[in-house]
């Protein structure tokens, strides 16, 4: 790069040695020089774009290293986030600051950073070059570098918030999108798509504004830095008009001055005109580095636990928890999971029955009291080995892409396909899978969209059941499967809770009928705790939430 600026920059010096060569009167001119000098500007010349095509590939080279780089770092900082953080976050925003903002960051490194550096460089040398030519006559660009310098600090000050903002609204606009996008059939079901047309509108022309103000207000730096420096042409050219009249320059010195001083002045333009395009690439790198400042899940304690076949006792101890610190989910609960017991959870909703399966794995810690496993307070554990001692199947059905079998065997490394059908069997989901093109080997698209809701939850409950784990969590796994196929569902995984301890989170509450032990959950309290019978003589809220079920039916 700097050799390249150099040759191109040889240019105005050998120019004006050539006019220098060139006298007036006839037969004055001496061919010899003019040739050499010609030529060897041509050669420069060659050499110049040679070595700015050899930088170019280099530098895209690298902006893509460097690109691929971030990436990856930005995934395996999500990949280190808490769970609260995507509670809190729109996927759309996330999605947004890893492919747009990373893209504007590679458009700017790839094509701004180049030019930043080149300017550096031809503004060095341009300058260097005219104080050797005339020291006076670069006087000139004491007074207009100055201003220029001050206008773009002034300009540059006032307008990268909008830059901020662009990003900031591109993100929202992302996030809308990604929520219409999976909410399709219930948006087409209430007839809302022209509410949703109109929402859109919203915020798409809340993120043309944006666009537009950042752009519009950016683009005013070129122009205004543009006429400062053709003012400066102007004052060379005056001031260079009457020392060349008093004999103290030469008209070739004047010449290569001219010619440098539009080396100096061009790149000062051009930085000018990307103005835009830099603050857009800060806005966007300071979203990513946003993100990857957010702080990592709290490190485990030192001379953690490691869980290694638990037994499944499970004890809360005065546990109060809230997802924000001025509102409390779960507050002073009690209770104790024996091993191998089933433990129902109920409740009306929004009673804080999810939020005990996020302490229990520890997505969430407590803000009071204690979680015990085997007798030992998982805060003192490692997180890995705790959520490895539990197979969890939840009511929203997680596939990814890739193969039937790959899905089923996601949790466990080295599982054999004999474990895998015989899971399968045992959540009556072998039969489908066979009547597929492929069998095992079939490829489930992203998110399982080319199979039902309650195919997909058959298919996640096998994966759970292939595991070796001694705890359970089941959060309405049965939801999405027909009544015939719950009832031999249910009748295959009591089979595999046998000598487990399984945490059930049931809405219809005829599957829980059988549970060791029921939770009654409301306003983050055990309100009730006993078996089905028990509860139903107590005649309390498990009765009245276990009778509404029939109320249509009376």
């Amino acid at each position: 790069m700097v050799a390249s600026n150099l040759f191109s920059l040889v240019g105005p010096l050998l120019s004006g040695l050539a006019i220098d060569a060139i006298q007036p009167g006839a037969g004055s001119v001496v061919f010899e020089q003019v040739t050499f000098y010609v030529s060897l500007m041509i050669v420069f010349f060659i050499l110049s774009a040679l070595l700015e095509y050899t930088m170019q590939s280099l530098m895209t080279r690298l902006t893509q290293k460097t690109v691929h780089r971030m990436r990856k770092d930005v995934f395996n900082r999500m990949s280190e986030l808490p769970v609260g953080y995507f509670d809190q976050h729109q996927i759309g925003d996330i999605i947004s600051r890893v492919t747009y903002d990373i893209d504007t960051i590679n458009q700017s490194l790839s094509n701004d950073f180049i030019q930043v550096l080149t300017s550096a460089i031809t503004i060095s040398v341009s300058l260097t070059m005219m104080l050797l030519i005339s020291p006076l006559l670069t006087l000139v660009f004491c007074i207009t570098i100055p201003a220029s310098i001050m206008l773009t600090k002034y300009m540059v000050s006032r307008f990268r918030p909008l830059f901020s903002l662009r990003s900031e609204k591109l993100g929202e606009m992302n996030g809308f999108v990604e929520e219409m996008i999976s909410g399709q059939q219930t948006i087409k079901a209430y007839n809302q798509e022209v509410n949703m047309i109109n929402r859109f509108d919203k915020k798409n022309s809340e993120a043309v504004s944006a666009y537009y103000n950042a752009d519009y207000y950016g683009s005013m730096v070129g122009p205004s830095i543009n006429f400062i420096n053709n003012l400066s042409l102007s004052l060379v050219s005056v001031v260079g008009a009457l020392l060349f009249l008093t004999n103290m320059l030469t008209l070739g010195a004047i010449s290569s001055f001219v010619l440098y001083s539009r080396r100096f002045s061009g790149p000062i333009n051009e930085l000018a005109n990307i103005i835009s395009e830099l603050q857009s690439a800060f806005a966007a790198a300071e979203r990513v580095f946003l993100l990857m400042d957010e702080p990592k899940e709290a490190a485990d304690v030192s001379s953690a636990h490691v869980y290694a076949d638990v037994r499944g006792e499970v004890s809360m101890t005065n546990v109060s928890f809230g997802y924000s610190p001025d509102k409390m989910t779960i507050r002073d609960l009690d209770f104790e999971a024996p091993e191998g017991n089933v433990i129902a959870i109920v409740g009306p909703t929004g009673a804080g029955k999810t939020t005990l399966v996020n302490l229990l794995m520890r997505f969430y810690d407590p803000n009071e009291g204690e979680i015990e496993l085997d007798g030992l307070n998982t805060a003192e554990a490692t997180r890995a080995s705790l959520r490895s001692s539990y197979a969890m199947v939840l009511q929203d059905a997680w596939l990814f892409s890739g193969t039937v079998f790959e899905n089923l065997a996601y949790g466990k490394a080295g599982v054999t396909q004999k474990e895998v059908e015989a899971a399968a069997r045992a959540a009556q989901v072998h039969r489908f899978i066979m009547t597929l093109p492929e069998g095992y080997d079939t490829f489930i698209d992203e998110e399982g969209l080319n199979i039902s809701q309650g195919q997909k939850q058959l298919l996640t409950i096998a994966r759970a059941m292939i595991l070796d784990a001694n705890l359970l969590i089941l959060d309405e796994a049965t939801s999405n499967v027909d009544t015939q196929t719950e009832m031999k569902t249910q009748q295959a995984m009591k089979k595999l809770m046998a000598d487990k301890t399984a945490f059930v989170i049931a809405h219809r509450l005829s599957t829980i009928r059988n549970a060791d032990s029921i939770l009654v959950v409301n306003d983050g309290q055990i309100v009730e705790q006993g078996s089905h019978d028990e509860l139903i003589l107590e005649k309390g809220m498990y009765a009245d939430l276990y009778y509404a079920q029939f109320e249509n039916y009376a």
